[in-house]
């Protein structure tokens, strides 16, 4: 895992960060009970690179002007049009500590449901997991190309490692399945065209 080269910034109004931006510099905080909670910039290009290989909630070492701890990627904001990270949040954790965090769920085997007419409805596409630091999955991937209609799917369907554990609620919809619904005209109206 490669390290966050972090600087720290001043306290400043919001167009700092807007500035920031502009030049390619993603602002953020960490926060934890070491360091309290202190702001800090990366180059888009280092963070981006690091979010593709951790994923949005993963986790990373990082440097903060001397300082070297590891942190879980708490949230990554994004601009509402165009997706750009705009902000990114983390929390310093314990190597030696379980750590609770949310992981995406992958749905595998959508494209084939399409495929035979049938329309996957997610109800949540993230699951809040139990670990080791080092356990955390960048995802977790859910096998549904199998799926018939009227299908449910809940948390306690998806399968993980003895090292991980959920958190939410194992009852708890994960989507469903249904067929795809057609308008279809009456006769009549047809029969008067």
């Amino acid at each position: 895992m490669k390290e966050l080269k972090l600087n720290k910034r001043n306290e400043e109004t919001g167009h700092n960060a807007r500035r920031l931006r502009r030049n390619g510099v993603i602002p953020g905080i960490v926060y934890g009970k070491k360091l309290g909670s202190l702001m800090f910039e990366i180059g888009q290009m280092d963070l981006l690179r690091d979010l593709s290989d951790a994923g949005e909630h993963g986790v990373v070492n990082f440097n903060l002007d001397g300082y070297s701890g590891t942190a879980v990627i708490k949230e990554v904001q994004k601009d509402a049009v165009n997706h750009n990270v705009i902000h990114v949040d983390l929390e310093e954790i314990d190597n030696n500590h379980t750590i609770e965090s949310e992981v995406p769920i992958i749905f595998k085997g959508k494209d084939f449901l399409n495929e035979k007419g049938v329309v996957l409805q997610t109800q949540k596409d993230t699951v809040k997991v139990s670990c080791m630091p080092e356990d955390l999955p960048k995802s977790i991937e859910f096998d549904i190309k199998n799926a018939q209609i009227g299908s449910v799917f809940k948390l306690s369907d998806i399968e993980v490692g003895s090292e991980i554990s959920i958190v939410d609620d194992l009852n708890t919809v994960l989507a469903s399945i249904s067929g795809k619904q057609f308008m279809i005209e009456p006769e009549d109206d047809v029969e008067k065209k």
